[in-house]
């Protein structure tokens, strides 16, 4: 099969690259080894992670186009109170971690009917579940990828002139040989503050398999994991008490610190404050990541709030699961974990009233469409990251580093993003990383191969070192990312030129600059400061 633009993952940053070649007039190939498109946002089912201007400025038009649609989708098929419905800023799950909380199902959908006329028109096929197992290379261009249905096994062989690779762990860089790295490097290369002595490349941030549940009454304890007394007891050096337990790091002051956990508090979603710029908001665990608040709904609609458990307590880190051959026993023993915090919490767990375990939480494997009540696909927080022309590093917009000068104003900017360097504990044994950050610009220098011609990263893979892969993994900005990628391999389509010419060409850049600024994508902040 042959296209203009393939795209390989349909996670927000593939389908953020498909939307922008299909705009420009190209026709698109998109895989997805997952039953959703939505990568984190869907199967991974994380709710978006955004930074506190996210209503203002600071995300792509089509970005806020996804925001608006979730919102909108919800005004028109859901029965939200006259007080909620006509809330602007409606958070459906009135949760503290994002201004825009909600179950995953309806952000499937939208993304879906962004996708559908192009479906329609035939410009736009999408192979589920398809996911990459080789390439074909030539000198410094990729030919061909080949992918490999999930169930079947069938294989089909897809080429095109550029190729973007939007997997969630950058799949395609080993499959066709383009140079890149994971893990932590060392600062004599980086010069970064947080960087250790020595790079360590199989030391990675933790992953984690997440689930939704519920409180209902009735006893909805299911059966005990094999491994749960190894899980209940297991204690991490520098978490401060078991990893399950209600205490756990606090990720910018790392002491330990107590969560409470109160399910379905009778509180006024309409008065939830959601901005990370003031607090983290996973002091309550139930309401951190809540994306149903029944008051938001008729009395009757929900039997409970339903809650996304994305806490500290199911980070896996005792494995990395990228180029390692035990990535499989790594995956299973997360899921393992997220099992094991379920069947704590409703037996173990201590309630506020002197007594154990929630028996009424029920998990939701309809929330997050699946069999076994775990999200599709773990929660991939970084990915390997290509060797690019430019390497964002930590001194490029650390706030420790910049000062008043905010981040680097990169010339060669195709978007903007915004969020705390936030990595959470890794598989070297380290405790969460978790540094101030100002509003920074995704430079064109960090999606370009130093090397390979026509493969351009859509997702997490770009040119950031482990520190800076800290903020720009987040749901806008992966968006973003994805989102000019498309963008640069449909105007060098257009154009006939090549990638790096782009970038190296003055008068090429400041085209596709305003082609980006034409289709709604910021390449500069306002006069705002860093957190």
């Amino acid at each position: 099969m042959h296209t203009d633009v393939l795209v390989i993952g349909g996670g927000l940053g593939g389908v953020a690259a498909a939307l922008a070649a299909l705009r420009a007039g190209r026709s698109v190939i998109m895989t997805e080894e997952f039953d959703w498109l939505g990568g984190q946002l869907t199967s991974q089912a994380v709710p978006p992670d955004e930074h506190t201007w996210v209503e203002q400025f600071g995300v792509t038009a089509s970005y806020r186009a996804l925001r608006d649609g979730i919102r909108d989708y919800y005004r028109r098929h859901y029965p939200l109170t006259e007080a909620s419905r006509a809330a602007a800023h409606l958070n459906p799950g009135a949760g503290y971690v994002s201004k825009l909380c909600h179950e995953p199902r309806v952000a499937l959908a939208v993304l879906e009917a962004m996708l559908a006329p192009y479906r329609a028109g035939r410009r736009l096929q999408v192979l589920q579940p398809y996911r990459p197992v080789a390439a074909d290379t030539d000198g410094d261009r990729v030919t061909a990828v080949t992918v490999q249905h999930r169930d079947t096994e069938e294989r089909l062989t897809l080429t095109a002139p550029y190729i973007l690779d939007a997997t969630e762990t950058g799949e395609l860089l080993p499959l066709t040989g383009t140079e890149y790295v994971t893990g932590f490097e060392a600062q004599s290369q980086t010069g970064e503050p947080s960087a250790p002595a020595e790079a360590q490349p199989l030391n990675m941030q933790a992953v984690s398999y997440c689930f939704a549940v519920d409180h209902v009454d009735g006893d909805q304890v299911g059966d005990k994991p094999a491994n749960y007394a190894f899980w209940r007891n297991y204690q991490p050096s520098f978490w401060g008490d078991r990893l399950l337990s209600w205490t756990a790091p606090n990720p910018r002051t790392l002491e330990a610190s107590r969560r409470t956990f109160t399910p379905n508090p009778d509180d006024d979603p309409l008065a939830v404050v959601a901005d990370q710029r003031r607090t983290g908001g996973d002091t309550n665990l139930w309401t951190f990541r809540r994306i149903a608040a029944r008051r938001h709904f008729v009395p009757g609609t929900y039997a409970s709030d339903i809650c996304l458990v994305n806490w500290p307590m199911i980070d896996y880190f005792e494995g990395p699961v990228i180029d390692v051959p035990d990535a499989a026993k790594h995956l299973a023993a997360a899921r393992e974990l997220s099992h094991s915090v379920l069947y704590w919490l409703q037996t173990e767990a201590p309630r506020p009233d002197g007594g154990t375990g929630f028996p009424g939480l029920r998990l939701r494997a309809d929330v997050v469409g699946s069999t076994d009540g775990l999200a599709q696909a773990p929660y991939i927080r970084e990915s390997r990251r290509i060797k690019a022309e430019y390497t964002v590093v930590e001194q490029d917009l650390s706030v420790a580093v910049r000062g008043e000068r905010g981040a680097v104003e990169y010339d060669d900017s195709v978007g903007v993003g915004m969020y705390r360097i936030d990595l959470h504990p890794s598989t070297g044994g380290d405790n969460y990383i978790d540094v101030a950050s100002s509003p920074f610009r995704i430079p064109l220098g960090a999606l370009l191969p130093e090397r390979v011609e026509n493969l351009l990263p859509a997702n997490k893979n770009l040119g950031t070192t482990h520190i800076t892969n800290g903020c720009y993994r987040l749901h806008p900005v992966e968006w973003n990312i994805g989102e000019s990628a498309g963008a640069l391999a449909a105007y060098c389509l257009d154009r006939g030129v090549a990638p790096r010419a782009v970038r190296n060409t003055p008068a090429l850049l400041a085209e596709f600059q305003d082609r980006l600024v034409a289709q709604g994508i910021e390449l500069a902040w306002p006069a705002v400061a860093g957190y």
